[in-house]
């Protein structure tokens, strides 16, 4: 069977799991797959949709970009310094499975309410894989590879240039997804509990009104986005492992 045909029959057996749901449960707590996509296609119209997606889009990427970097860079650290990777990682590996949601005090604590908050709660969620990923990665380097790089005389640069980055990368891209889809429920948290603007007080606010049409349609908004960057992810994984 084909990746596509695959694909499809997922897509149509999950639009009958939810007209299904829908059936059983009613309006008080759903909306059918139509009518969701024609009240999505309703509200991407409206300024306010923007005005709030404008402003998870931009606490998201800033608190992608500080997972990312702080995730490779203590990955990297850790990968390669023995002593501090086995005195730090346990402490990492419990740090990422404490439920972040009773982190959120010490958070407005540290930041106050608002923007910072939100950015800084994302990212929290994303450096635990990303950095664990690296460290796997790193950890996993042949050292015939760096031995080979030092025959041929390779600096610092060269030597992370040719060996070093083909070699960790695909690893890496496992925990960038996965920190991706992280980092984003952490925005959209940290946006649901403390904060004024974005996607997830406007979710917030829906749920609060009972709005079930609001809802479904941010509910829809926010999987897609989710879905079609995981995909997108996966498929330059698949590339760059067959590449390396």
């Amino acid at each position: 069977m084909s990746r596509r045909i695959h694909l499809m029959l997922v897509l149509i057996g999950l639009v009958v799991a939810w007209e299904g749901l829908f059936l059983y449960a009613g309006e008080e707590a759903l909306r059918g797959p139509l009518e969701t996509l024609q009240d999505t296609a309703k509200l991407l119209t409206t300024t306010l949709f923007w005005m709030h997606f404008g402003e998870t889009a931009r606490a998201f990427a800033l608190a992608l970009a500080l997972a990312v970097c702080g995730g490779i860079s203590l990955g990297t650290w850790l990968g390669f310094h023995r002593l501090s990777s086995e005195l730090f990682v346990p402490m990492l590996i419990g740090f990422a499975s404490v439920p972040k949601v009773v982190l959120y005090p010490l958070v407005l604590l540290a930041f106050g309410l608002g923007f910072p908050a939100k950015v800084a709660f994302g990212a929290m969620f994303g450096i635990p894989p990303i950095a664990l990923s690296t460290i796997g990665a790193v950890a996993n380097i042949r050292p015939v590879l760096i031995k080979l790089g030092r025959v041929l005389g390779l600096n610092a640069i060269s030597m992370a240039r040719v060996v070093l980055i083909p070699a960790v990368l695909p690893e890496i891209m496992t925990g960038l997804r996965l920190g991706f889809s992280v980092t984003l429920i952490g925005t959209i948290l940290g946006e649901m509990f403390a904060a004024r603007r974005g996607l997830g007080y406007l979710l917030m606010t829906a749920i609060g009104l009972h709005d079930v049409t609001l809802i479904m349609s941010l509910a829809f908004v926010l999987t897609s986005l989710a879905v079609s960057a995981s995909a997108v992810l996966l498929s330059v994984d698949r590339r760059l492992r067959q590449k390396f």
